[in-house]
Order: C-alpha cells, then sequence, then structure tokens
C-alpha cells in the first residue's frame, strides 16, 4: 500500500463514528449514508397537532369554506345571524365532500371548531363563552390559562401554530381600526361586548406572541351583583350611591385586575337620567344604560407616527361638549392635571380610577401625574388642587382568596400645612380572618367618623341615614 493510501484510509478511521466502526449492529448507516432530519418547525408543528387526528381536515375544510364564501365573509351589509347560517351550511357540505369516516360526535366538534375559527376566534371562542372565566390568558400558541374564581388554571386547548394565533391577533385588532406589526408590537383593544384585550407579539415578546383579555359580563353588573359577590355591603352601596347622586367627585383606585372599571360601571349606574355624561377611555369598556350618554375613545399614532389622539386630549375637548358629568376609564398620565382642573371649574360629579395600593398612594401618584404634565408648578399648589378636587377614594383590591373586596372608602378632609389629610370611612376588616375554604369572613366596618360631605349631599337633596356610620361590628 503506497503512503498516499496509507493516509487516505487513516483518515477514514478517524472520520467514522463508533456506529458505523467496524462491528456495529446491522442494518446502522454507512458514512456516506445522510439521515434525514425533520425541521425544527416541522417538529414543532407535528407536536401541536398529536392529540387532534382530524387536523389536516379542519386546514382542508377551512380553505374550501373560505373559497366557498369568498367576500360574504366580509359583507357589511349580512346580519352575523345570516353570515351564521351560510357558514354552517357550507361547512356541512365541505366535511360531507371530504369523505373522511369519524364519529358523530367527531363531526359536530370538527363543524364547532372550524365554525369557531372563521366566525369566532378560533380555540378561545368557547372560553370567551363560558361565564365563569373572567380572564384568558394566552402565553403561547399552545400554552393557554384562564382565571376561574380568582384562580389560574391551564386549559387543554391550543392554536395550531404561531401564524394561527397571529391571525385571531389580527381579526380582533383590526374590528376596531387598530393594527399590531413589527412596527407597532403591542395594542390595547376591545371585543364587540366591551372585554379588554392587550396583545404583544415579537420582536417584544420572546417567545411568541402574547393575547390577554378580561372578560365582561354579557349582561353589566349591577350594584346587587356586588353585593351578592361580597365586593361591598349595603350601607357602604347606599352611601356610594349618595356620593354619586350629591355630584362628588370620585377616584376608585387599586392594582391590576382589582375590578376598578366594574366599580366605575355600577357608580356610573347611579348618574341619573336626565345628565348628559361624556366617558373617556383608552378602549371602550363602560357600558352605562343611561339614555344621555357621549363615549369618546383614544387613538394610536398611525404607521407614520402621526395622528395620536390621547385621554388628555378628549378631557381638554370634553369640557366643550357641556358635559354634566365626565366618566374617565383610567387617569395614568398628565390627562391628571386636566381632570382635576375640570373637578375645580364646576364639573363637579366626575368619576375615574388609577392605579395605587391604598388611598394615601392614590393621592402620591395623582400629584406625580399632574408633574408628568411638565408644568413648573409647586408641589402644595399640586395637592391644594387635588384636595379641592377630590372627595372620596375608594379602595379596591384583590385579595389572596381570589375574590375581589371593596376595603377601604376614604374621604379627602383638607389640607394641614403641606399635607392632604383624609379620613377613613370604612375599612376592611382583616382581623375577621379566614374561614376554613381559606376565604376572608371580614367585610367592611364603619370607623364610626361622620363624613364631613354629608352637608353637601344634603345642600343637593341626597339623605343618607346617619346610623350607617355607628360602629359596632362589620356591616352587611
Amino acid at each position: 500500500m503506497s503512503l498516499t493510501d496509507r493516509l487516505a484510509a487513516a483518515r477514514n478511521r478517524t472520520t467514522e463514528s463508533p456506529d458505523t466502526a467496524p462491528g456495529a449492529a446491522s442494518g446502522a448507516p454507512s458514512p456516506t449514508t445522510t439521515v434525514a432530519r425533520p425541521a425544527a418547525g416541522e417538529a414543532r408543528k407535528r407536536a401541536a397537532t398529536k392529540g387532534d387526528p382530524f387536523q389536516d381536515l379542519k386546514r382542508i375544510v377551512h380553505q374550501r369554506l373560505v373559497e366557498a364564501l369568498g367576500p360574504k365573509l366580509y359583507d357589511a351589509h349580512m346580519t352575523q345571524s345570516e353570515l351564521e347560517q351560510q357558514v354552517r351550511l357550507a361547512l356541512q357540505t365541505a366535511i360531507a365532500d371530504a369523505d373522511i369516516p369519524m364519529s358523530s360526535a367527531d363531526r359536530t366538534r370538527v363543524s364547532q371548531e372550524i365554525a369557531d375559527d372563521i366566525l369566532g376566534y378560533g380555540p378561545i371562542e368557547p372560553l370567551l363563552r363560558d361565564p365563569t372565566l373572567s380572564e384568558v390568558m394566552v402565553n403561547s400558541f399552545q400554552d393557554i390559562f384562564v382565571e376561574r374564581s380568582g384562580k389560574l388554571v391551564k386549559v387543554d386547548t391550543s392554536f395550531t401554530d404561531e401564524a394561527h394565533l397571529r391571525r385571531t391577533i389580527d381579526k380582533i385588532v383590526s374590528k376596531i381600526g387598530r393594527r399590531v406589526d413589527e412596527t407597532s408590537p403591542m395594542v390595547d383593544a376591545r371585543l364587540p361586548d366591551g372585554s379588554r384585550v392587550n396583545a404583544i407579539i415579537p420582536p417584544l415578546a420572546l417567545d411568541g406572541s402574547k393575547l390577554t383579555i378580561r372578560k365582561f359580563s354579557e349582561d353589566p353588573y349591577t350594584v346587587e351583583d356586588l353585593i351578592g359577590f361580597g365586593t361591598l355591603t349595603r350601607p357602604a352601596a347606599n352611601l356610594l350611591e349618595g356620593c354619586v347622586r350629591g355630584r362628588l367627585n370620585i377616584l376608585v383606585s387599586g392594582g391590576t385586575g382589582a375590578g376598578k372599571t366594574t366599580t366605575l360601571n355600577v357608580l356610573s349606574s347611579f348618574i341619573p337620567d336626565d345628565e348628559r355624561i361624556v366617558t373617556i377611555e383608552d378602549a371602550a369598556e363602560l357600558r352605562l344604560v343611561q339614555d344621555h350618554v357621549l363615549r369618546l375613545e383614544s387613538r394610536p399614532a398611525n404607521i407614520e407616527g402621526k395622528g395620536a389622539v390621547t385621554i388628555r386630549d378628549l378631557v381638554k375637548n370634553s369640557l366643550r361638549m357641556r358635559p354634566d358629568r365626565v366618566v374617565v376609564g383610567e387617569i395614568r398620565d398628565a390627562a391628571a392635571l386636566d381632570m382635576l382642573q375640570a373637578m375645580n371649574t364646576g364639573h363637579d360629579g366626575s368619576i375615574s380610577t388609577l392605579h395605587a395600593n391604598t388611598p394615601r398612594d392614590a393621592l402620591a401618584r395623582l400629584e406625580t401625574m399632574v408633574l408628568m404634565a411638565g408644568m413648573d408648578l409647586p408641589v402644595r399648589a399640586i395637592r391644594e388642587q387635588v384636595a379641592s378636587a377630590v372627595d372620596l377614594i375608594i379602595q379596591q383590591t384583590r385579595l389572596k382568596d381570589g375574590t375581589r373586596r371593596i376595603t377601604a372608602i376614604t374621604e379627602i378632609v383638607g389640607m394641614e400645612g403641606d399635607i392632604i389629610t383624609t379620613q377613613d370611612v370604612f375599612l376592611f376588616d382583616y382581623a375577621a380572618g379566614l374561614d376554613e375554604n381559606g376565604k376572608f369572613k371580614g367585610g367592611l366596618q364603619s370607623m364610626g367618623l361622620r363624613p364631613r360631605f354629608l352637608e353637601r349631599l344634603t345642600d343637593h337633596g341626597v339623605h343618607v341615614d346617619p346610623a350607617i356610620f355607628a360602629t359596632g361590628g362589620t356591616l352587611r
């Protein structure tokens, strides 16, 4: 053997794997054999659809259905019921043409899932129809959680892939004229029933698109519902109704998911029918029952970065609309200054929400948001504005047992030096402890203090029974 042959043989021996070396099991691939490996995307897709043997059928039927109906799916002159009827008829035909044997239960399930995908929001449509769920959280196309009775639970449903999830997000946001793409990867939107939607996509979301939907009841909750849930007590509800009718300026404070918007909706229901109400929101969620309601919604910038209309812009504009009441869904920026000025210039009876952990923190955050307006105002001047404008703070909390409770009703008394003084009218009784199921037994308890605003309520012809302020245990 020549030197060249010996070198070639040596190189072959060093590049052979143990499985292909002499003596390996028969049938093992030779050194020159290439083993085909599935692409990562295909592997993920197979993993996602592994539990659904009809995934390919659904994809084929879905495509045929879109081809058959075409523009009818987007016909503005067709009612929802007419569209549903045509989709289901075409769906039955498409499944029959597929000629794949399946049981009656499978046929019904596949039909419903395809109908949900075309008429609704795909695999999360049944979750949105479930009245026991309060939130739907899509962490990825195959990782979905819900909130049931205040607790997070993972559900056994998923989207087909990332593209399927993105199509669903686009369907939601496009209905209200908003968009989400790489240049604008975050969006706040709403469903037709007012449910709040937030979506964030790559590159901001590293592991795929995220979709969060906070559901609202089809029938807005009433004060009786909140009393039944234990959110507040009958005496506290009577007091809050008197405060709204008596045109006090009220802030609802609390953390994320504490139920502030629901409480704001209930408070707004106390406004008399003969008053002109202007509501201002980022995404329209409030559903007031009065006849004279004007709903305004902010608008983000377009793809060129222009055309944005902020909450602050809408608050300024609302004051030119001759409102009796201004209801702002949430104050989160410099709009706080315009809101305070409105409250202090004859537009009393305004109601809004903000994020804070306690009533005292709410005052500090309000002060900070006023400073965001860029005005070089002294702190004392801001605090005087706050003390003069705001009459009542309602603190709402989501407790660790999953319930949402009003934990404080606090009156703004005035100023002492440079400090805003407050007094708690009702406080939640944490000392009552927990029951055997881990639920809080306490409720709102009167502090025995008579609010100073009672005289103002009397001037507006609103009478509040003084007996509700007497001490002597938790009020029911």
